[in-house]
Parts: structure tokens; C-alpha cells; sequence
């Protein structure tokens, strides 16, 4: 199957189903801590490391310029303790949702089988922290069964440094000795996961229309395709991406 190794998936909205979950339970603990902000401009921030994602709020809330572009380098040691808080508070709800149970995307675990077919490693990756991770994976049996050879989250890497930053790709990559990003697709359906893709250089980086997000929000960032859903991909990569 061409050169494609490994594909690198996003978790919630494009391989699982959410809604508006995510958004609502971070805009839900931002306001119980009193930061304000709305569901709406969360959902343009998702897929980051949410402790920097609260940290990247309480910049801007005291008038510093942000940018999703420089979203890293939003964090400070005065700002870490109260985004801590929040985070933790968001924690709870985000454990109580997927506890109560995890519904994969139509076509999702297909398309998880038929790249394992086609010698194509499969590994997701997230913006969440271990807990929340490891519940979505205990969810849903991915990692037991074989169809996930690899789950990432913000915690896997040194300094939690999430997405927009490429380094949850390179660890899978490292983890499953793939030796060049030219053999990578990314997965997605933020900005976040288009940056990452970018920053990463993988050889394909592809928006799903399945996520929460208009694609107004996350095509204007740098991609190279773009799916209705990840029960697309194979299609795609078959017509795209053989030698």
C-alpha cells in the first residue's frame, strides 16, 4: 500500500462522537472559576492541551495578544495554578461523560481495519490529559483489541507540549519506527489538528466535515484534503496517496 505507514487520528469529533460535549464542559468549568469566555469560542481552541488552553484564556483576559499560531507560548508560572483548577474541575465532567458511555464515529473502527490490512499503523492522538484518554480507550476496547497500535495524549510528551506542537506525531513515530513524516497522514477536525499536521510535514493532512467545527474554522489553516467522515479515508487514500 504505497508509503503510507501510519496514519495519526484526533479522537473526539473525528473518531468519536461528541457533539458539543467538549466545549461545554470546559466553557462550564471556566465559568464556575470565573473566567469568561462562551461554548462558541472554545470550540475554536479545541484539540489543545487543555491546561494551556485555560492558561492561553487567562492571557487573553488580561489583554495579552493571542494567536492559535503562538498558542504554546502563552504559559506562565502565575497563570499555571488557576488554570490547574479549572482544569481539574473539567476533568470530572469530562470522566463523568465518557464513564457514561463512548460512541465511536459511523465507519471509524472499519477504517482503523483496514489500514491494519493495508501494513498501515494506526495511532490516535488528543488533547486531553492520560485520565480522560485512557477512559475513551477503556470505552471503547481500541487498545485491547488490536485496532489502536498507539493513543497519545498531552501527557505522553515531555512539558505536555500539545497540538499546535508536532510532537505527539514524532513520539508515535518513534514509538512505532516510522522514519519519515512523508509516510504520515494526519487526521482531523480543528485547527489544532491541521497545525499539527503542518508542523509536523506529514505528506497528508486531512479535514473531516464530522467534528463540531464548521469547516470555516478549521480550513483556513494549512490541510491537503478534506472528508465528510474518517469512513472516507480509505477511498481517499486509495485515489491520492499510491505510488
Amino acid at each position: 500500500m504505497g508509503t503510507i505507514r501510519m496514519i495519526m487520528f484526533d479522537l473526539s469529533g473525528t473518531t468519536i462522537k461528541d457533539d458539543t460535549a467538549v466545549q461545554d464542559c470546559l466553557c462550564a468549568a471556566a465559568r464556575e472559576h470565573g473566567l469568561d469566555t462562551s461554548p462558541e469560542e472554545l470550540a475554536r481552541h479545541l484539540g489543545m492541551n487543555k491546561i494551556h488552553l485555560y492558561q492561553f484564556l487567562i492571557a487573553r483576559t488580561e489583554g495579552e495578544p493571542v494567536d492559535i499560531r503562538t498558542f504554546e507560548s502563552h504559559r506562565s508560572p502565575e497563570t499555571r495554578r488557576r488554570a490547574e483548577q479549572i482544569y481539574h474541575r473539567y476533568e470530572e465532567r469530562m470522566l463523568a461523560h465518557y464513564r457514561s458511555g463512548v460512541r465511536p464515529m459511523p465507519g471509524a473502527e472499519a477504517t482503523f481495519q483496514w489500514c491494519h490490512d493495508n501494513g498501515i499503523q494506526v495511532a490516535t492522538d488528543t488533547g486531553f490529559h492520560g485520565a480522560i484518554a485512557a477512559a475513551i480507550m477503556e470505552g471503547t476496547g481500541w487498545l485491547r483489541e488490536g485496532l489502536v497500535d498507539i493513543s497519545v495524549h498531552v501527557e505522553s510528551i515531555p512539558g505536555q507540549r500539545g497540538r499546535p506542537a508536532p510532537y505527539m506525531i514524532f513520539h508515535a513515530m518513534e514509538r512505532l519506527g516510522i522514519g519519515s513524516v512523508h509516510e504520515v497522514i494526519k487526521v482531523g477536525d480543528t485547527p489544532a489538528d491541521m497545525l499539527e499536521g503542518h508542523n509536523a510535514g506529514c505528506i497528508g493532512i486531512v479535514g473531516v466535515l464530522s467534528g463540531a467545527q464548521p469547516v470555516e474554522s478549521w480550513g483556513a489553516y494549512r490541510h491537503t484534503h478534506v472528508i465528510k467522515s474518517v469512513k472516507d479515508l480509505p477511498e481517499l487514500i486509495e485515489s491520492e496517496f499510491l505510488d
